[in-house]
């Protein structure tokens, strides 16, 4: 299409009934739809010959945890031939299991293991939906922000027993408290120190 203008209406007008809303906005036009309809909507804006978005430039996924459809899958195309760019965007809940694109998009694979690794949304029909940045036996998502920052395990090499072990998060107490002073200025202990030597002097 010539103008990202053209291409929202040609989308608009050929998916008129899987199309929620559309904007353009930072030189990109994003189009909300409906879970239902991301299969039917990918294969229109990679085959039809006037749009030709024929990579998936990434795969994400933003958290609102105090949502009841907690997810905003986001997806990111791009039309090398037209130098054009879509985002295509859908909220699900947490329990929520949505199509794969690995059959449209064979790259979406990696994207996917990424977003259940880190999100823990699960792809029907993915191919091999495991971990990808994890270790094995990890507990929890990491990019969900009810995940603690701390995590639940740590990995440490053991001198007692000669390897690497895991083993539940503790926090010294020393790394509890914070003055929240400001380092150029000279932690509490220390003001009160010079203090009372110049009380003394």
């Amino acid at each position: 299409m010539k103008t990202l203008e053209d291409l929202e209406k040609k989308i608009n007008s050929e998916l008129t009934t899987k199309i929620n809303r559309t904007e353009i906005k930072h030189s990109q036009l994003y189009i909300d739809i409906d879970k239902k309809d991301l299969i039917d909507v990918t294969l229109f804006i990679k085959t039809n010959h006037e749009t030709k978005f024929r990579q998936l430039i990434d795969i994400t996924v933003i958290d609102y945890p105090e949502n009841n459809q907690r997810f905003e899958m986001v997806y990111l195309f791009l039309s090398h031939e037209f130098n054009q760019r879509i985002i295509l965007k859908y909220f699900i809940s947490e329990s929520e299991i949505i199509p794969t694109l690995t059959s449209i998009f064979p790259a979406a694979n990696w994207m996917e293991r990424e977003v259940f690794d880190m999100y823990g949304v699960s792809f029907k029909d993915h191919p091999d939906l495991r971990r990808i940045l994890t270790d094995y036996g990890f507990e929890g998502h990491p990019l969900r922000k009810d995940f603690p920052l701390t995590g639940h395990t740590e990995v440490r090499y053991s001198e007692d027993k000669k390897k690497v072990i895991n083993e539940p998060v503790k926090l010294e107490q020393n790394y509890r408290n914070f003055d929240y002073e400001s380092p150029w200025e000279g932690t509490k202990y220390i003001k009160e120190e010079i203090d009372n030597n110049d009380k003394k002097n």
